[in-house]
């Protein structure tokens, strides 16, 4: 696009020049950079997608995977699929000077549940009998296919820890003439680098909890020292029916969409939804505001019976029978205790709710046998266990050592709440719709801690918010989710992990217990040697998650992997995943809020950028110039992209957005981090005619390219779509033609048009087709409908959202790409001619942040 014809930079918040001691020799090299030719993420996506769409990745060691962001079908030939398990270096360094050398984190991104696509293979369920999958007598190590088989095929190998371990009977085949077991095409778990083991073994059921000396909820039945009985998810639904719970319609909207939950309904477009709600479950509902109100749902009776238990200090479940139930048995009870709750309470004065009080409720009802809680919240709950009082003075914490209390829980209750509920193997999801803080540094951490998921509605109103919450509860209930789970990552020798990221709570050294998990969800490690490795070997990873399956099953998912190993830096950089280190990066960071200034962390996203640039520079170029790795051309503006982020951008975010967005970074998967730090930006007005349309032979779409995310590759005549996973905002520019208002939104003036829309109207115009083919496509992939914006072109305040984004720019209290490109470059050449060090301080940096 030419320089001349791009719209000015629309409303953002500000952004930081290039500034410090390296600024004024910076003034030659800024002039000489093209912004065109600045290494771009989008060439990289857009190369990836069409190698690959379409295409089948063989997962034997050796190959480059698609990047995250492509649509690929994966071939597990004793490999897991890059879908489950991502490394930031296909070949691992040999050694941790090699290692050190090179810079990269070494680290693990592992979603296990991950969806796969129809047309590849599903899972295989392995059932080993009664005594279970074989296992290493040493390291516990599950059997895979990189083990061998030695002694005529009465022992095996752990690829893991090298112990031979003796066959049982039961699972001894013969050997053929390449050492290989005859039954081996039979054989799953020795084929597939996933699979799931059926375990029936009382050995396998979830551990009790550890005793305590004082119980969080009062119980007529004494704590139970046995393992847990692994039977069907059942799930505990709590609402909140408080003044402003009434007065907001949050209540009747979460009843009305539970409703259609479990029974179907007509969604506000007309359309007919199917039942959601798993079968085979059971659940049971709760309403509270300063008492806990439990239900009789017996389907013996037509009516709901409500129990009332005013004691907060101790709670207690008042009811055995009847408390969970068949949804389809008690339907009549149900639906209309659905219907008379927003009625029931529309007089009510009461302006508190009790949310430590309702998660205790649901902690006694699901103990001993794990489940899944979630409640729906409206106002800070300053009433009952953990009560808070509003935070006034977050403002003047930032840039103080008392930064980090924001993202800390002010109240031990919640943490002890959280730990109780992971390890009685119940997680904990909640809806928040509120008009006022609601502390979610909190009441936030009961959700990650246990595996959950939060969905934030801040200033909720139905007519916008309504049809955003109805897809969220959708998939929570329908994707796929186990609980009661624990999980453990091994490695082969001389390698150890270090540390772990995402929501869990760290029962040991080495084991997860993650009260619900689901196919969202991802969980990262960080690796170290402990002694040098073969280059001649491969080296081994192996993901286990024991759990329970929402129809009461006990099994086992193995993910493994068999890695290379490199004695050379290029190798090690050849094989290199960025989108592995990105969200290791974004990770770490995150992890990093309760006990660092995000000042602090900024800089030393800055530094980890630079020193694997420099990593690169020393062991593997030798030119002058700023010279960037193939697989890390998009590092620095991924780096500039975590830092401009809502939980540690500068300026003033209140303490729940940053909360929020930092409890979802942590249990993201690497797809949906890359597309939330640098959103997808489509020009709508440049759609060829015969894009995301159906092909009239095949039948398969075509999608359009994506674009920079950079005002200065647009244009005022232009309308364009932003997404970052949790936002959808339409840009309507000033000059935009009425025939493409017409096609695309039914009106022909930019005056007469409604930024309050919520959805596209249906059209029968071509465009209009397109874009709601491409919306449906998005919708696909991720499950759910994010929320969505309309902003015109210097018109709208919600355009600074739109501008936000746009992460090229120089925005978010940071830099310009360009500029973090220059400050990359002379810290690197600072080092290279100074021998300075790359955490130097301000002196090197020049302080930009």
């Amino acid at each position: 696009m030419h320089a001349n014809r791009h719209i000015p930079q629309p409303p953002h918040s500000a952004g930081e020049p290039y500034k410090g001691t390296l600024a004024a020799s910076s003034l030659w090299l800024r002039p000489r950079i093209d912004p065109s030719q600045m290494p771009s993420p989008i060439d990289m996506i857009e190369l990836d997608k069409e190698k690959w769409e379409g295409n089948s990745f063989m997962t034997l060691p050796g190959n480059n995977p698609p990047l995250s962001t492509s649509d690929f079908t994966a071939f597990d030939q004793g490999n897991s699929s890059p879908k489950h398990v991502r490394v930031s270096t296909w070949n691992l360094p040999s050694s941790s000077h090699l290692a050190k050398e090179c810079d990269i984190p070494l680290t693990a991104v592992f979603q296990p549940f991950a969806e796969l696509d129809p047309r590849e293979e599903p899972i295989p369920v392995v059932d080993c009998g009664d005594s279970g999958p074989p296992r290493c007598k040493e390291c516990r190590g599950y059997i895979n296919p990189w083990c061998a088989w030695t002694a005529g095929g009465w022992k095996w190998k752990c690829n893991l820890c090298g112990h031979e371990t003796q066959v049982s009977p039961d699972y001894f085949c013969n050997l053929d003439a390449n050492l290989m077991r005859i039954d081996l095409p039979n054989r799953p778990e020795l084929n597939k680098g996933t699979v799931d083991f059926v375990v029936s073994g009382k050995e396998y059921w979830a551990p009790p909890p550890l005793p305590k000396m004082n119980s969080s909820y009062f119980s007529i039945d004494p704590p139970s020292s046995q393992a847990r009985e692994p039977k069907s998810l059942n799930c505990f639904f709590a609402f909140d029916v408080s003044l402003e719970a009434i007065r907001s319609g949050f209540l009747k909207a979460t009843c009305d969409v539970l409703r259609d939950m479990l029974y179907g309904g007509t969604s506000l477009d007309g359309t007919l939804s199917e039942p959601s709600f798993p079968k085979g479950s059971q659940l049971a509902i709760l309403t509270y505001d300063t008492s806990l109100h439990f239900y009789d749902l017996s389907p013996a009776s037509s009516l709901a019976s409500m129990i009332v238990v005013s004691d907060l200090e101790e709670v207690f479940v008042p009811l055995r029978e009847g408390l969970f139930v068949d949804p389809w048995k008690s339907r009549t009870a149900i639906e209309g205790l659905l219907k008379a709750l927003p009625e029931r309470y529309l007089d009510t004065v009461i302006d508190n709710a009790a949310l430590g009080g309702a998660l205790l409720a649901g902690l006694a009802s699901l103990a001993g046998r794990g489940g899944h809680i979630i409640a729906f919240q409206s106002v800070l709950p300053a009433i009952g266990p953990g009560a808070l009082e509003p935070l006034h003075d977050q403002a003047s914490l930032y840039g103080t050592e008392k930064e980090r209390t924001i993202f800390l829980p002010r109240h031990q209750t919640w943490r002890d709440i959280a730990e109780e509920c992971s390890e009685e193997g119940i997680g904990v999801s909640m809806f928040l719709g509120m008009s006022k803080p609601i502390d979610i540094g909190s009441i936030g951490i009961v959700s990650s801690t246990t595996g959950g998921e939060l969905f934030f509605h801040p200033r909720f109103n139905p007519a916008r918010d309504q049809h955003v919450l109805t897809s969220q509860l959708r998939r929570l209930l329908t994707r796929t989710t186990v609980y009661n789970c624990l999980l453990r990552v091994r490695c082969s020798n001389g390698l150890r992990i270090s540390n772990y990221y995402g929501n869990f709570h760290e029962r040991s050294v080495s084991d997860l217990d993650i009260g619900i998990l689901d196919s969202d969800k991802a969980i990262s490690v960080h690796i170290e040697h402990s002694r040098k490795l073969d280059a001649r070997e491969y080296a081994f990873l192996q993901c286990a998650v024991l759990h329970t399956t929402p129809d009461g099953q006990r099994r086992v998912r193995t993910c493994n992997l068999a890695l290379e190993v490199a004695d050379l830096a290029a190798n090690v950089f050849r094989y290199a995943d960025m989108d592995a280190v990105v969200c290791h990066l974004a990770r770490e960071s995150m992890s990093k809020l309760t006990s660092r200034r995000m000042a602090h962390i900024r800089e030393e996203l800055t530094d980890r950028c630079s020193s694997i640039l420099l990593g690169y520079r020393r062991n593997c170029a030798a030119a002058t110039a700023l010279i960037i790795p193939e697989a890390f051309r998009a590092l620095p503006v991924y780096t500039l992209a975590i830092m401009k982020c809502k939980p540690l951008k500068g300026r003033n975010v209140s303490a729940d957005v940053r909360n929020y967005h930092a409890q979802r970074i942590l249990s993201m998967s690497v797809r949906a981090t890359m597309q939330h730090l640098y959103p997808r930006l489509l020009a709508l007005h440049d759609l060829a005619d015969d894009t995301a349309l159906p092909d009239p032979t095949t039948g398969q779409m075509s999608f359009p390219s994506l674009m920079r995310d950079s005002h200065t590759y647009m244009e005022a005549h232009g309308v364009y779509l932003i997404d970052n996973e949790d936002l959808m905002i339409f840009w309507v520019g000033s000059s935009v033609s009425p025939q493409l208002l017409l096609d695309l939104f039914g009106v022909d003036d930019l005056l007469t048009l409604d930024p309050n829309i919520i959805r596209l109207p249906v059209l029968h115009t071509r465009l209009s087709a397109q874009v709601r083919n491409i919306l449906t496509h998005r919708y696909t992939q991720r499950g759910r409908t994010p929320k969505m914006l309309l902003v015109r072109q210097n018109m709208d305040g919600t355009e600074i959202e739109f501008s936000d984004m746009l992460v090229e720019d120089q925005n978010n209290a940071a830099m310009s790409y360009l500029d973090f490109l220059c400050l990359i470059h002379k810290q690197i050449n600072a080092v290279l001619t100074n021998g300075e060090q790359l955490s130097g301080g301000p002196s090197l940096r020049g302080s930009p942040w």
